[in-house]
Formats: structure tokens, sequence, C-alpha cells
């Protein structure tokens, strides 16, 4: 009988896993664009520490295991910016990061008052795209990241977070 994954808020002890997981996730992104450097394989584990504790961020667990992460944090406007949603490559595809956006969407808007939230993900992350407009993300425009990557930046607003079940 297999382990039920869980979705639950990160603690500072989560950090490590967190950094790993992340770099492990994002190497096929780094492929795709043939940068190994972008945001998540340069971030080092004390930045990822200050974020699970300033920010809300939320793990996937199979047992003792970090196999999932999101982060979310309030900006300026009133919206919520929404990042480094990874999971491992062994779980993907089972609905584990639409879960992981359900979890972060519901404590921005219900614990911090986001009013919308907002995300982006490299222009050929296909998959990424996919994941984000089946749970009712919208294309807003684009941006060009500061690793040169182009993004394109999604968003949908606060009362649409339960459409991501």
């Amino acid at each position: 009988m297999g382990m039920s994954v869980t979705i639950s808020a990160a603690t500072g002890q989560d950090a490590e896993q967190i950094f790993r997981l992340q770099y492990l996730c994002f190497q096929s992104e780094a492929a795709l664009y043939g940068n190994y450097r972008i945001d998540p394989l340069v971030q080092t584990l004390d930045s990822v520490r200050e974020e699970v504790a300033t920010d809300c961020v939320f793990v996937a667990r199979l047992g003792d295991e970090v196999v999932g992460s999101v982060r979310g944090r309030i900006t300026e406007d009133g919206s919520a910016a929404i990042g480094k949603l990874c999971v491992h490559p062994r779980l993907q595809g089972h609905g584990i990061g639409a879960r992981l956006l359900r979890a972060a969407e519901s404590a921005l808007a219900e614990e911090r008052g986001a009013t919308s939230f907002r995300l982006h993900t490299g222009r050929r992350s296909e998959g990424n795209l996919r994941l984000y407009r089946r749970v009712g993300y919208h294309t807003v425009g684009t941006a060009q990241g500061d690793d040169g990557v182009e993004m394109i930046v999604l968003e949908k607003p606060a009362g649409a977070y339960a459409a991501t079940a």
C-alpha cells in the first residue's frame, strides 16, 4: 500500500529539502533554454530559508520527503506573486502542482488579502503553460527575466482560486 502525498505549510526545517528539490526540478527548464543561470538554479540556501520564513510557502510531502514546493508573496499592488512551483520529476502529472497552487492561492487570498494572483513561466515551457491555463490563469503579457529568458506573465483574480482543484 502506497503513501499519500500531503500538502502543508513549509517550516524552516524544510528549507534544505526545498533547495535540493528546486535544483533538481529546474534542470529541465535550464536545458530547454540552454541557460543554467536561471534564478531557481542560482538561488542560495540562505535565500530559500529567508523565503520560507517570510513568504507563503507550501510543500508536498511523500512521507518525510519534500516532493513539491511553491512560494507566494503579496506585492505592493495587493496581488500575489506566485513562483518556483516544482514537483519531483518522478511525481509530475499526478495533480500535485495544481494542489500546491490551490493551497498557496487559498492562503494568500484568505490570510494575506491577495486581490489577484500573478505568475510567470518561460515561453517555451508548454507543460507549465498548460497547467496554469487549466487552473484559470490567463496570459496578460510578456517580460524578460533577469537571466535573459523570455517569460509569459499570467494572472487570475483571487476569487477564482477555488477553481484550481
